[in-house]
């Protein structure tokens, strides 16, 4: 147990002599600052890293993840990673990645309690309910989980949009387009769904904020 621990130190050091024999500045050059374009949501799996499926170095994404690549319209952690992203980084690009055999989507499929990952759950669970009818015509559970990872991305990307840092940035004419991705562990191919929202025209109108509140 010890060992695997203090193996985390041995590869920091060869990765640091790694980057630095590839260039001497690559240190210098990041502690200046980061200027990414992106933002991604993804999930916390640990098969799951943002930079390496996009071929992205640090400073290049900024990312959020949690269970199952939620957006939940209470979670202060998520909604203070798009605040900054969005009105201090000024990222042109958010991504909501979800992935083919995510636990935490089937989870949410089954009726089995986990403590207190339910109320984590739930967020899921109402996507399901949203798209009831769908799924459940889907007899293979295989194919029915994958639909749902692609039917929670597609909700997220819209809860996103839903938003008023999301609205605020598109009433400034800021550049921000919001994406539903998914990975596919077993093949490593990244799936753009065409859920892509580049303003608040695209949204259902119930949603819309009029104008950005006056502070």
């Amino acid at each position: 147990m010890e060992s695997s621990y203090k193996k985390l130190f041995e590869n920091n050091k060869k990765w640091v002599a790694e980057m630095t024999q590839q260039d001497p500045n690559y240190f210098l050059d990041l502690a200046k600052g980061q200027t990414p374009e992106y933002l991604w949501i993804g999930c916390s799996d640990s098969r799951v890293p943002a930079n390496e499926i996009t071929g992205t170095k640090p400073g290049e994404m900024f990312v959020h993840r949690n269970i199952a690549n939620m957006v939940v319209h209470n979670d202060l952690n998520l909604l203070s990673v798009l605040a900054y992203a969005v009105d201090v980084l000024k990222v042109k690009h958010i991504i909501v990645c979800g992935h083919y055999g995510c636990g935490g989507v089937e989870a949410a499929m089954g009726n089995k309690q986990f403590g207190l990952i339910d109320n984590w759950l739930r967020n899921i669970k109402e996507v399901y309910r949203t798209h009831t009818e769908e799924l459940s015509a889907i007899d293979d559970r295989k194919e029915r989980l994958r639909r749902f990872v692609e039917l929670n991305v597609a909700e997220q990307v819209l809860d996103l949009g839903k938003t008023t840092i999301v609205q605020n940035a598109w009433q400034r004419d800021q550049p921000l387009h919001i994406h539903g991705w998914v990975y596919d562990i077993a093949d490593g191919i990244v799936k753009d769904l065409g859920v892509t929202f580049r303003d608040a025209d695209e949204l259902p109108e119930v949603f819309r904020f009029n104008e950005p509140i006056a502070i």
